[in-house]
């Protein structure tokens, strides 16, 4: 009998939230999804529930709804050309570390993956401050009392055909993904992949804590 599991879901109204959401509505071992978002994410189906909260520092008030789930998909970021410095420590670091923190003490036997970034390094060897603090939070995480954590270090990925939270930005990029990941197989990636690599991280598991790209494309791949 095929293993079946219930996950929980943040940032489903971004680009990769929403490709994420996306692949465990269509999975046939994702059995319930839960969606914590501050607005609603606009999908509707049998397997999926949506909370709507506004704020992800205090998660006191549903607590009681968050508990009997096998992993999270943690998948809330933001741009950091857009946003200064302490912005993108305090979504990026201090909400992370907030939310995952609360889910260790209600779930401890939870599989936590997180969104990463391609480069993520906590080290002062970062070029650029994104990584840096990436690579942060994925030190502070794996630290936590989960059963599990993986960090997902994505890079260039394509988006999922018929989805509509994505940069138009991806448009430009379109025709030349397949020359991309002929030269670059190291950093290219499709939303589609990353959604069926971090299921699989759960159904079958994965010998290293970071995925790099490849690791993802992989991973994805695991039957």
């Amino acid at each position: 009998m095929a293993m079946k599991i219930k996950v929980i879901i943040t940032g489903s109204t971004g680009m990769v939230g929403e490709g994420i959401l996306h692949e465990c509505l269509s999975h046939p071992e994702v059995e319930k999804i839960l969606v914590i978002n501050r607005t609603p994410c606009e999908v509707s189906n049998p397997k999926l529930t949506e909370i709507i909260h506004a704020d992800l520092f205090d998660l006191s008030l549903i607590e009681s709804q968050l508990t009997g789930y096998d992993a999270c998909f943690y998948c809330i970021g933001t741009i950091s050309p857009l946003v200064k410095e302490s912005q993108y420590y305090n979504i990026t670091f201090d909400l992370t570390l907030s939310v995952a923190g609360k889910l260790s003490a209600l779930n401890p036997q939870m599989i936590f993956c997180y969104v990463s970034g391609f480069g993520a390094d906590a080290g002062a060897r970062a070029k650029f401050m994104q990584a840096r603090i990436k690579g942060m939070t994925e030190a502070s995480l794996f630290k936590l009392p989960f059963k599990k954590v993986y960090s997902f270090r994505s890079g260039l990925m394509k988006p999922t055909k018929g989805l509509k939270r994505f940069h138009k930005v991806y448009y430009l990029f379109n025709p030349f993904y397949p020359l991309f990941r002929l030269i670059m197989p190291g950093f290219i990636l499709t939303l589609r992949e990353l959604g069926l690599a971090m299921i699989n991280s759960v159904l079958a598991g994965y010998p290293e804590q970071i995925l790099e790209v490849k690791d993802i494309v992989s991973l994805a791949k695991t039957n």
